[in-house]
């Protein structure tokens, strides 16, 4: 990064419509947002902000903006990731912290790092949880899949 100031006015969501030259904020007064990650429906949004150890709701609004926030859990998150029942995968320090959809911690998967930075499903069932982390790459099999299909 080559600036001395942030360059938006503050730290927030932002949103590229189709067709649009300049993207929109679209959430704002987050002190670190980080991960991100949505319901393949599309009328959901999660952030993770990671600062303030939190993980958000956003209702998405038919016009692509974002409804009231409510609090998913207190837990910090660099990335996130979700599975078709709704669990989200959040990166969350020395392994991956999965939660239900209303907030519960389920469990953790450990990782024998001390940071864990981003979360993703692929392989071809998108079975498998691939987690980067400081030093390493590393792979979990999951009996469910990913939510948001490939591309």
């Amino acid at each position: 990064w080559t600036h001395q100031e942030p360059p938006q006015a503050s730290k927030g969501v932002y949103r590229l419509a189709p067709g649009a030259a300049a993207p929109v904020r679209v959430a704002a007064d987050f002190n670190q947002p980080n991960g991100i990650t949505g319901t393949p429906d599309g009328k959901t949004l999660y952030v993770a902000e990671i600062g303030a150890k939190k993980v958000w709701r956003f209702d998405i609004r038919k016009d692509g903006m974002l409804g009231d926030r409510s609090l998913v859990c207190e837990a910090p998150s660099d990335g996130m990731t979700i599975d078709r029942e709704g669990r989200l995968y959040l990166t969350n320090g020395d392994g991956v912290v999965v939660v239900a959809p209303d907030g519960r911690i389920l469990e953790k998967i450990a990782v024998p790092e001390k940071w864990t930075a981003n979360v993703c499903f692929g392989g071809p069932d998108r079975r498998t949880l691939f987690i980067t982390a400081s030093t390493g790459f590393y792979s979990v099999r999951l009996r469910t899949a990913g939510a948001n299909p490939a591309k």
